[in-house]
């Protein structure tokens, strides 16, 4: 379910019902002259086209504007298109918020740019992380007034948290291709792994016969490329996203 198309009873419904939320983020970079500069918006849009069809899941609409850096290209020509993370956190905690105010508890942001270090983070998926913890400390303070962790309703906490109930999961950020993705299936940039995902899932974003006018190191195993093995990264992230989003 698309929140841009649901009505107010079905948004009702899918509260009830705790279903998750999931917010794709990405960021538009440079990928070569072989590849569309939506690539990591893509990867993560597109898996949960398919996810959505097996599952219930509620999916909010993408942000596409993070913090790309110019550590792989300029922007003058080639689209990659940057926005200070300072700039995003704001933003995204009141995003956060508003989802909180609508009666969402169970809301995910999902991210494929920079998540090769995940636990220690970069620019964009940190704003969003501390947005979100942001939001939540927000919400609850708005809902409960303050000292509401002090109170004895929630002697309870910390077994909540070993549990994973507790008010600091119901916003959460997480990577869309895990460690455990990763020691399988290669991880970088525009090369084999990225652009075999776009053949699986986009490919009409990916001109493999461009190979040659790419002229950065971190494309040169892209001419491996294939569908098929795009196939089996999906394969493996939605996997990932079942277990995490409980589906």
């Amino acid at each position: 379910m698309r929140l841009e198309l649901m009505r107010p009873h079905q948004i009702r419904d899918a509260i009830a019902r705790n279903l998750p939320a999931v917010l794709p983020i990405g960021v538009m970079e440079y990928h070569g002259e072989h590849m569309g500069v939506g690539m990591d918006l893509l990867a993560v849009t597109r898996v949960l086209d398919r996810l959505e069809r097996e599952a219930d899941i509620v999916i909010l609409p993408p942000f596409a504007y993070g913090a790309a850096s110019y550590a792989v290209e300029g922007p003058e020509g080639t689209g990659t298109l940057h926005v200070d993370a300072g700039r995003i956190a704001p933003m995204a905690e009141e995003m956060f918020l508003g989802l909180l105010r609508i009666g969402f508890r169970n809301i995910h942001g999902l991210i494929h740019h920079q998540t090769e270090n995940f636990v220690a983070g970069m620019p964009t998926d940190l704003a969003f992380r501390f947005a979100g913890r942001q939001a939540v400390f927000r919400f609850l303070e708005r809902d409960r007034g303050e000292g509401w962790w002090g109170r004895s309703d929630m002697q309870d906490y910390y077994a909540r948290h070993d549990a994973g109930t507790d008010p600091f999961n119901w916003v959460r950020v997480h990577p869309l291709m895990t460690k455990d993705i990763t020691a399988a299936y290669p991880f970088d940039h525009a090369g084999v792994g990225e652009t075999s995902l776009m053949l699986a899932l986009a490919p009409e974003v990916v001109e493999m016969d461009r190979l040659g006018e790419n002229t950065g190191w971190y494309t040169e195993t892209a001419t491996g490329a294939t569908a098929d093995l795009g196939e089996q990264g999906v394969a493996a992230i939605l996997a990932h996203l079942r277990t995490t989003l409980a589906v």
